[in-house]
């Protein structure tokens, strides 16, 4: 990889159509190996549940799995979901890894279900500017979309009623948070002063995360604690700046950090041209609306499935950002795209998310992207 900023991986361990969890599963762990081979940096896994085309339901049992089948690549998650597990549990399973593989884990955390209704969103101090759209440096920065649509649905309110512990949104996201850190510094004592000690998990060699989408509570709650943060430009491309701004107005330093230290992901198609990229890409409007309309994420079609597919204009208004803002093409047109988002963002690190309906292309296209970023 180069020398400058590193790339990471990101991956939601997608089910292609007409493949299985298994199998999507078995290309996650051989993905892991090849990014080792490529030079990525990290290779995370998110959380998501009850999707039909996504088998990444639990990022610690990934890694777990993965970390015997990889040596150097640190492996993480992106994010655990807090209010799905307690402090404890999270600090136990990561823990227990840590024990095999230490030094080798980050622990990202994530808010399930976006919090408490009506719970505060801190507005950033500074926001970049953004003019017709661009920031600094040509990135493009649409408008904000809006999720409220999602929560009065039920498949929506069945995933929080399986997965949601009893009484998880009365506790602050910040306490979560500190909770964790101090199970994992042995410094835990309950309100009645009584002290927890995890075996495993206590003293574990991790790198706790936020993830966060905008300038709001999970910005705060990383730069007041001075832990290192992840912004989501492939997730919410229209708040990425205000939530590194955000973030960086409140740091405050810490044991583990001395400045702010920020992550930025992108949604990346990279093939031998243009064209070649862009068919491979084909499938993702699709993809992105299954999510955003409720249904749960489709299993990733075939670029045939995908053109076969009803489209609406409702439909391309519902996904407009998310195909105007991934970066699919050629190695050199994807890697400058890649430079304008660190540009705008200052970001440390890049975390890279690519799906393919097939595993080779999807390998492909981070290779194709690693060979391109270490000749610059």
């Amino acid at each position: 990889m180069s020398s400058g900023t590193p790339l990471g991986v990101l991956d939601l361990v997608p089910i292609a159509s007409g493949s299985s969890a298994p199998e999507a599963l078995r290309n996650s762990i051989d993905l892991a190996r090849r990014a080792e081979e490529f030079g990525y940096t990290r290779h995370w896994f998110a959380e998501h549940h009850l999707n039909p085309g996504v088998a990444g339901t639990s990022p610690a049992v990934l890694l777990a799995l993965t970390a015997g089948a990889t040596s150097t690549i640190r492996l993480g998650s992106g994010a655990v979901q807090l209010g799905h597990r307690t402090a404890l549990s999270t600090v136990e399973e990561f823990g227990l890894v840590d024990a095999l593989y230490p030094g080798r884990l980050d622990l990202g955390l994530g808010r399930s279900g976006g919090g408490p209704p009506g719970e505060r969103q801190a507005p950033p101090a500074t926001v970049s500017p953004v003019v017709d759209g661009r920031a600094p440096g040509g990135l493009l920065i649409p408008p904000r979309f809006s999720v409220a649509h999602l929560l009065g649905s039920p498949r929506i309110a069945l995933q929080r009623k399986l997965l949601l512990l009893p009484n998880a949104e009365s506790q602050e996201y910040g306490e979560q948070i500190d909770d964790i850190l101090a199970l994992l510094a042995g410094t835990y004592r309950s309100p009645e002063g009584i002290e927890a000690h995890p075996v495993p998990g206590e003293g574990a060699e991790v790198e706790v995360w936020i993830l966060g989408s905008s300038g709001g509570v999970s910005a705060e709650a990383a730069g007041a604690r001075g832990l290192r943060f992840a912004a989501n430009y492939h997730v919410s491309p229209g708040t990425v700046l205000e939530a590194v701004d955000g973030y960086r107005a409140r740091f405050q330093p810490s044991d583990a950090l001395d400045k702010p230290y920020v992550s930025v992901s992108a949604d990346v198609v990279v093939a031998e041209d243009d064209e070649r990229a862009r068919e491979l890409a084909a499938g993702y409007g699709p993809w992105v609306r299954s999510i955003r309309t409720a249904e749960g994420a489709i299993a990733y079609p075939t670029p045939e499935e995908a053109r076969a597919h009803p489209w609406t204009d409702e439909d391309q208004a519902l996904v407009q950002d998310r195909l105007d803002t991934r970066f699919v093409g050629s190695a050199g047109r994807v890697a400058d795209h890649l430079e304008q988002l660190q540009e705008a963002t200052g970001a440390d690190e890049l975390l890279i998310t690519t799906i393919t309906h097939d595993h080779a292309d999807r390998v492909r296209s981070y290779e194709l992207l690693a060979e391109e970023w270490r000749r610059r």
